[in-house]
């Protein structure tokens, strides 16, 4: 492929160097430097000039060491007389901030949206963002990936025949319908309210669930605080068996360790959009790469190709 320019930021770099093993094209290294003062320096170690600049960076913690990293490499890439530039986001942590459910309380998905573009961003790949009105917050073209393909392809290697899909709860009740019809397999959903970061109730399950194999699919899991709650209920109607499935595994606060223990887990399956080190990891994980899936991605959008057509 010519004329195509990759580079990542700290991040994620083994994600990144898997996208380009799939692409068949080098990623080219980038220096970032810290000043005496505590700024960041980032200077992109290959010629931009007039080609198709790539830059993946998830946002994952630090999220905001990572995504002034992130601006500042996409105005060296502005800087540098880019063709263009496309914002590869494998996790977009500020897309939970999308609403105002408080007074006086900022919306951290749009405002970072913002940041991006006036940075120089000219497009932006996501994968599997929080909610769908977060692509409207950009002023720039979204391409907008989901995992269900791959947790649908593992999941079909075990017997359906007694299985449902839960969401945890109605705001993520169409991703799970559709993932449900990519198994065959019903649906049911928890009815729940947050309070906080940490602190929420789900008050009833709606749907067929005892007896039954259960596979709870959301977006992303950090600290467990919804499927631990929404898993008491399933105990209570009697679930045979109950495995957890999300795109963005952060699992934050030894949540891995707590899910992995609690009663009836049996498997905890996520992708590889956000790095999970070696030492966090337990038996019951597993790790499926979105690799393939973003390259492909990329090179549709490279080559002018329609994205789209992936989930045709």
């Amino acid at each position: 492929m010519r004329d195509i320019a990759v580079f990542s930021g700290t991040a994620h770099p083994d994600l990144a160097a898997e996208i380009c093993a799939h692409l068949g094209v080098p990623l080219h290294p980038v220096r970032v430097s810290r000043f005496a003062n505590d700024c960041l320096e980032v200077q992109l170690q290959a010629n931009c000039r007039e080609r198709d600049v790539f830059l993946i960076q998830p946002l994952v913690p630090p999220v905001q060491e990572n995504l002034v990293e992130l601006l500042l490499m996409i105005d060296a890439a502005r800087g540098a007389s880019a063709g263009r530039i496309t914002v590869v986001l494998p996790h977009y942590a500020y897309a939970r901030s999308d609403k105002k459910d408080a007074p006086r309380i900022s919306i951290g998905a749009r405002l970072v949206a913002d940041l991006l573009t006036s940075a120089g961003a000219q497009r932006v790949l996501a994968m599997t963002l929080h909610s769908p009105q977060v692509h409207g917050f950009f002023s720039v073209p979204v391409d907008h990936l989901h995992a269900l393909r791959e947790l649908a392809a593992h999941f079909r290697g075990y017997d359906l025949g007694n299985t449902v899909v839960v969401s945890p709860d109605l705001g993520n009740a169409k991703e799970a319908a559709a993932f449900a019809r990519m198994l065959g397999t019903p649906v049911a959903a928890g009815a729940k309210q947050r309070f906080s970061d940490d602190r929420v109730t789900i008050s009833t399950v709606i749907g067929e669930v005892a007896d039954r194999d259960v596979i709870v699919l959301d977006d992303e899991i950090a600290k467990g605080s919804t499927v631990i709650e929404l898993m008491a209920h399933l105990r209570e109607r009697n679930v045979r068996s109950i495995r957890l499935a999300c795109t963005h595994g952060l699992f934050s606060s030894g949540a891995l360790a707590r899910l992995s223990a609690t009663e009836g887990v049996r498997e905890i399956v996520c992708t590889n959009t956000v790095p999970i080190p070696q030492e966090k990891r337990v038996p019951e994980l597993t790790v499926l790469s979105v690799a393939p899936a973003l390259a492909e991605a990329m090179r549709r959008i490279h080559n002018g190709e329609s994205v789209s057509a992936l989930f045709g």
